[in-house]
C-alpha cells in the first residue's frame, strides 16, 4: 500500500457523507454528480442548486490548495487530448450505467438499492482488474 492515509480518508468520508445528507435535506434530491451535471445543463428547474453544487466542487479543492501547507502532489503527465477523451468515455459510462460512482456508491448503497450495489461492485472489480493487468505489463499508476 503506497498511499495509506487513514485519517484523511476518514475525515474526507465524513465530510462527503455530511454533504450528501445536507444536499438531500435541502433539495430533496440525491447528490449524484453525473445527474447534477446533466440537470445543470438541460433542466429548467433546480438549475441554481445544481450550479452551486458544481461550483462547490471547484471551490473546495482550490480553497484547500490555498489553505494547506502541504506541497501540491498533482501533475498531469499524459496528453490533454487523451484526458479529454477519457472524460467523455467516463460520461458515456455514467450515462449507460444510470449514474456515477458517487451516486451509486454513496447515495444508492445507503438506500440499499440493489442496482447501486451491483453497479458499485462492478466499478470496484473493473478497477481492480485494470490495475492488475497494468501491473502485469509493468505500468504503475
Amino acid at each position: 500500500m503506497y498511499n495509506l492515509t487513514p485519517y484523511s480518508a476518514l475525515s474526507g468520508g465524513i465530510i462527503i457523507g455530511f454533504s450528501v445528507v445536507l444536499y438531500f435535506y435541502t433539495t430533496g434530491r440525491l447528490a449524484g454528480i453525473s445527474g447534477i451535471f446533466a440537470n445543470a445543463l438541460t433542466s429548467k428547474t433546480n438549475r441554481t442548486s445544481n450550479l452551486l453544487f458544481l461550483l462547490g466542487l471547484v471551490i473546495g479543492p482550490l480553497g484547500y490548495f490555498f489553505v494547506s501547507s502541504e506541497p501540491v502532489k498533482f501533475e498531469i503527465t499524459n496528453s490533454y487530448i487523451l484526458i479529454i477523451i477519457a472524460g467523455f468515455l467516463v460520461g458515456l459510462g455514467t450515462h449507460m450505467g444510470g449514474g456515477c460512482t458517487s451516486g451509486h456508491g454513496i447515495c444508492g448503497i445507503s438506500r440499499f438499492s440493489f442496482r447501486s450495489i451491483v453497479a458499485t461492485i462492478t466499478f470496484i472489480l473493473t478497477g481492480v482488474i485494470t490495475i492488475f493487468i497494468l501491473q502485469q505489463f509493468g505500468i504503475y499508476l
